[in-house]
C-alpha cells in the first residue's frame, strides 16, 4: 500500500500532452468572453499598440503597394482632403499618390514604415475613400479593432427595377432600416451605387454581410434585424451562455404555393380582367359629313387669347415656373394624404356602460319568456285537439 500510495497519479491519455503554462500568470489583463454559437470560453488578449521597437527585422527589404481606381464625380473631394489623407499615413511612414490624369490612388510602404500589416490597412482606407466614404470615418480603419468590408451588389439581381427597389428596402424609409442595422451591429454602413461599404468589428462584419445578401435574395432586413435583438437581449442573461438559443430564436420560412393555388389565382385574375373588358363601353360610331372640322387653334393664337404671348422671355419662364411648383405642391399633398390614411385609427365601438347591459339582459329575458308562452300554447291546442 506504501508503494502505491508513492507513485504518481494516473494521468487521463486525452490530457497527457498538456504542460504548464509558464507565461499565463496573474498580471497578464485579459477578460473572458463566451461565444454566442458555441458554448466554449474563449480569452482576448489585450492588443498593445504596434510600435517602431516591436520590428525586431528592421527596414523592409522590399517594397509593397496597392493602388485603386475611382469614379470621375470623387475627383473634386479627393483632390480637397488629399492633404488630410496623407497627414493621417505619415505617422505611419506610408506614403500616398493620387493621380488624377488615370484617375487611381496608390499607397507604398517606405524605409519609415515598421508596421507590416499597416500597408493593408492604408488600403482599405483608399478603396473606402473610392466608394464614397468620408476621410474622417475612413481613417478609423487604422485603428486595430476596426476592419472594413465591401460588399458587391450589382451582379446579384439581373432586373434593374428589382434591383434597385431591393437595395432601397436595404435603406428603408428615411433610412431607418440602415440606423437599426448600424446600433445592433456597431457598424458604418454606407449603401452606394453597386456596392454596400461597411466599417466595424470583425465578428459584425459577417452580420451585415448576412443582411445585405439576403436582402438581395428577397429576404426582407427585418427578420435579420429582430433575430440580432433577440440575441442581444439573450446575452446579458448569464444563465444561457453555456445553453444553445435556437428555442428562442425566430424560424421564418418561404411559403411556396402549391399548383392548384397558382392555378385559382390565375383564374381569378383572368376573370377580372375579362370583367373589366366586358364594362367597357363601346365608342359610339361618328355621324357622317362631307364637311372638314372646325380649324383647330395655332399655339400662338391660344398665347395670344391667354396673354402669354405679350409676356417677356423670364417673365414667361417665372410663369412656368411657378406652374410646375404649383403641380409638384399638389402631388405632394396627394401624395401625403394617401400615407396618412394608413395612420387613421380605426373606429373603435365605445363599451357598453351598466345601464345599456341591465335592458339588454332585460330585453333577452323577455324574448326567452315570449318564446316559452308561445311554445305552451302550442301544446295546449295540440292536446285538446
Amino acid at each position: 500500500m506504501a508503494a502505491t500510495s508513492g507513485e504518481q497519479p494516473v494521468i487521463n491519455k486525452n490530457k497527457k500532452h498538456r504542460k504548464e503554462k509558464p507565461w499565463d500568470t496573474d498580471d497578464i489583463d485579459h477578460t473572458v468572453i463566451f461565444t454566442v454559437n458555441t458554448c466554449s470560453n474563449l480569452l482576448q488578449w489585450t492588443i498593445e499598440p504596434f510600435a517602431p521597437d516591436h520590428n525586431k527585422g528592421g527596414i523592409f527589404t522590399e517594397e509593397s503597394s496597392f493602388a485603386t481606381l475611382f469614379p470621375k464625380y470623387r475627383e473634386n473631394y479627393l483632390r480637397e482632403v488629399w492633404s488630410a489623407v496623407t497627414k493621417v499615413l505619415d505617422p505611419y511612414g506610408i506614403a500616398c499618390t493620387l493621380d488624377l490624369v488615370h484617375g487611381s490612388m496608390s499607397v507604398r510602404t517606405t524605409r519609415k514604415t515598421f508596421d507590416p500589416y499597416i500597408i493593408l490597412k492604408a488600403r482599405d482606407i483608399i478603396k473606402l475613400l473610392a466608394r464614397g466614404v468620408a476621410i474622417t470615418q475612413a481613417q478609423k480603419v487604422l485603428q486595430d479593432d476596426m476592419a472594413c468590408d465591401i460588399i458587391k451588389i450589382g451582379n446579384l439581381v439581373r432586373n434593374k427595377d428589382r434591383f434597385v427597389k431591393r437595395r432601397q428596402r436595404l435603406i428603408g424609409p428615411d433610412g431607418s432600416t440602415l440606423k437599426a442595422i448600424e446600433l445592433l451591429t456597431q457598424c458604418y454602413v454606407l449603401v452606394q451605387g453597386n456596392t454596400v461599404s461597411v466599417m466595424g468589428p470583425y465578428k459584425s462584419l459577417k452580420e451585415v454581410r448576412r443582411i445585405v445578401l439576403d436582402c438581395m435574395k428577397n429576404i426582407h432586413p427585418i427578420y435579420r434585424i429582430k433575430e440580432l435583438m433577440i440575441r442581444r437581449e439573450l446575452a446579458k442573461d448569464p444563465k444561457l451562455a453555456t445553453e444553445s438559443w435556437d428555442r428562442f430564436l425566430p424560424k421564418f420560412r418561404k411559403r411556396h404555393l402549391k399548383t392548384s393555388e397558382k392555378t385559382s389565382k390565375k383564374n381569378e385574375k383572368l376573370a377580372v380582367d375579362d370583367e373589366t373588358r366586358t364594362k367597357k363601353e363601346k365608342p359610339a360610331k361618328k355621324v357622317y359629313t362631307p364637311f372638314p372640322p372646325p380649324q383647330q387653334p395655332r399655339k400662338v393664337d391660344l398665347q395670344l387669347e391667354s396673354g402669354e404671348y405679350f409676356l417677356k422671355v423670364h417673365e414667361r419662364e417665372a410663369r412656368e415656373v411657378q406652374q410646375r411648383k404649383q403641380k409638384q405642391a399638389e402631388a405632394t399633398l396627394k401624395r401625403r394624404a394617401e400615407r396618412a390614411e394608413a395612420y387613421v385609427a380605426p373606429k373603435e365601438e365605445a363599451a357598453p356602460t351598466v345601464e345599456e347591459k341591465r335592458k339588454r339582459r332585460h330585453t333577452e329575458v323577455d324574448s326567452d319568456d315570449r318564446a316559452g308562452r308561445s311554445k305552451k300554447k302550442k301544446k295546449d291546442v295540440a292536446t285538446e285537439a
